[in-house]
Order: structure tokens, then C-alpha cells, then sequence
């Protein structure tokens, strides 16, 4: 009879204990941080020899931010390894600026690498500075700055004899 006094207390309160406990609708949503909205105000194209703004402006959810992190990265198409990460320094409402010179003609590039409230952002510009001969510019590799292997697929003006020999290959094996 106490084996069945202590089940018939014990089963009540073990799924008691086991119930859903209801959230408190009270508890407000956590807010997700907005991405930075990152307009470059650099020049498309600039003067060699003279120093030059790297400059963009901040804003988030319809704010300018004062207190983010703004990196510039500056490199020669085709020389992304060479590049060089410049410290962007808040000017005012949102602006950062940070300075460089280039000092010869071509064709760079320049991410804006922002990070406001946690959330990170890198719009990417291309910057003319002079009168390049755009036959020598080399091309900007998008997959992996020079360091993959597809460069040697593709044509530099060099005898295409082994690429057509490559290509073969490639073909028997498939």
C-alpha cells in the first residue's frame, strides 16, 4: 500500500517537473545588427605623385557611424600580394580618410574594409592614376590573387602550342 501512496504522488510530481516552461512574451527581440552601408568618395581616377584621399563614408540603418573600424587595402591590379592595409581615420559625420601616393601609372584597386557595430563590410574600387598603357596592366585575378593554379590556363601572348597540348591531355582523360 506505501508502494503505491509513494507512485501515486511520485508520477504527479516527476511530470511536474518535466512541463514546458513558458517564455515571459515581455522579453524584447535582440536587434541584429543592419551592414554598413560603405560609399567610397575616392576618385575613379587620379594623378600620379600627389597624394591622394582614400575616403568613405559610414552609415547603418540610416545613421552615420563615427565609431567604426575603416581599413583601406591598396594594391596594383595583379599585385594584390604587394598591397598595403592603410588606417582610415574618422574625418567627421561618417567620413574616414586615410592618404597615399602613387607613383606611377596603373591600374589599382582598393577595398574599404569597414566593420560598425560588429558587422564587417569591403566594397571594392578601382582607381586610375595617370595614363597606364593597358597593354601592360596585368589582369586582377578575382579567384585568387595570382596564386592559383587556372593562371596557367590562360592565354599571356605566349606560344599556345602546350596550352593545346594541355588541353589534349585533358581530353583523354575525360
Amino acid at each position: 500500500m506505501k508502494k503505491w501512496l509513494l507512485a501515486l504522488v511520485a508520477v504527479p510530481a516527476l511530470l511536474v517537473g518535466c512541463g514546458e516552461k513558458k517564455e515571459s512574451a515581455d522579453l524584447p527581440e535582440p536587434e541584429v545588427a543592419q551592414i554598413p552601408e560603405v560609399e567610397i568618395l575616392t576618385p575613379k581616377e587620379v594623378a600620379i605623385n600627389e597624394t591622394i584621399d582614400l575616403a568613405a563614408q559610414v552609415e547603418q540603418g540610416g545613421k552615420k557611424v563615427d565609431d567604426a573600424v575603416v581599413q583601406f587595402e591598396v594594391w596594383e591590379s595583379g599585385k594584390r600580394d604587394q598591397g598595403q592595409m592603410i588606417d582610415g581615420k574618422l574625418e567627421k559625420d561618417g567620413v574616414y580618410k586615410a592618404t597615399t601616393t602613387f607613383d606611377h601609372d596603373g591600374v589599382y584597386y582598393m577595398y574599404a574594409h569597414t566593420t560598425a557595430n560588429g558587422v564587417h563590410n569591403m566594397p571594392k574600387q578601382q582607381v586610375t592614376a595617370g595614363s597606364p598603357d593597358m597593354t601592360k596592366v596585368l589582369p586582377e585575378d578575382e579567384k585568387a590573387n595570382n596564386n592559383s593554379m587556372d593562371h596557367n590556363t590562360m592565354n599571356h601572348g605566349n606560344d599556345t602550342s602546350e596550352h593545346s597540348d594541355h588541353e589534349k591531355s585533358e581530353k583523354n582523360h575525360n
